[in-house]
């Protein structure tokens, strides 16, 4: 006979108690953590159903908070590991779970870390799903980060400030497409997934926000992933330049420049942004010839 309380929906965090639990922890969100909390049920649900979790997956959660979004993710699959920098929260979290999802609280795994450093090893088993409202002033890096160090990771459902979600997803010749876009292309597609309210955060943020959904490459992309990035990064240090000039000072020399980019099929005269993800890795190939 199946366990009443494991078919019975968890009850989310609702305003009201989000503020009572910020009061019992003396928490003031602060900018530097990104510390915006969502209080809206519905638009938790929204999220995890545009995640399109499976009852099998293992979801890691980044900057869980006061636990809104966490209270959904242990309902809709097998596990959840979270990594929280404030040790208040992550302290704080396996009690709200175990108040209000006490039939799920076993699913939940707490690692007290920064999300910039944390290691593959430090999680009970790998993750399959990355589902998160990620810190605004570093999603992009934590992002590349995670996609790096957990390719377990098959499925990411983030939301992120607007501006970002439009880099991410961003494809070449497109006024927002940069370093982050080719970046996120190396591993998976991003695509837009839809837009979030400011009034649903406490305390409501003075961006705009959108969700970002992504999915891995199926087999991962061949070659030096650094020595890529390297040449992404600098061609996008000066975007306005031709490659021939924006690539000199990594190559060594404009003639130089100019020698790897014919090497590997690409304009001298192009700029970057007119690049994907697969001319930079020829570009990236060519110079180590």
């Amino acid at each position: 006979m199946t366990d009443p309380s494991l078919s019975a929906p968890v009850s989310l965090l609702g305003a009201s108690r989000i503020r009572e639990l910020a009061t019992e922890l003396d928490l003031k969100p602060t900018k530097s953590l990104g510390q915006n909390f969502v209080h809206d049920a519905n638009t938790v649900r929204r999220i995890v159903a545009s995640a399109q979790l499976r009852p099998e997956d293992v979801a890691l959660e980044v900057g869980p908070g006061l636990g809104s979004l966490t209270l959904a993710l242990v309902e809709a699959c097998r596990a959840v590991s979270v990594v929280e920098i404030d040790p208040r929260l992550a302290a704080r979290l396996p009690a709200t779970v175990l108040e209000l999802a006490p039939q799920y609280v076993d699913r939940l795994h707490v690692v007290l870390a920064d999300a910039l450093a944390v290691k593959a090893e430090q999680f009970p088993e790998p993750p399959t799903a990355m589902v998160a409202n990620l810190p605004y002033n570093v999603s992009v890096p934590v992002l590349l980060h995670l996609l790096s160090e957990l390719p377990s990771i098959r499925r990411v459902l983030v939301m992120v400030q607007a501006e970002v979600a439009d880099r991410l997803v961003a494809g070449p010749g497109s006024k927002t497409y940069g370093s982050p876009s080719v970046k996120t292309a190396w591993y998976g597609v991003a695509k837009r997934a839809g837009s979030i309210g400011r009034n649903v955060f406490w305390p409501a943020p003075n961006v705009d926000s959108a969700l970002v959904a992504f999915d891995r490459h199926t087999t991962p992309t061949d070659g030096d992933r650094l020595a890529v990035f390297k040449v992404v990064d600098a061609a996008f240090a000066q975007r306005r330049k031709t490659l021939r000039a924006a690539l000199s000072g990594w190559a060594g020399s404009p003639a130089r420049s100019e020698e790897i980019l014919r090497a590997a099929g690409v304009d001298p005269g192009a700029r970057g942004e007119t690049l994907d993800f697969r001319a930079f890795r020829a570009i990236a190939q060519a110079a180590q010839k």
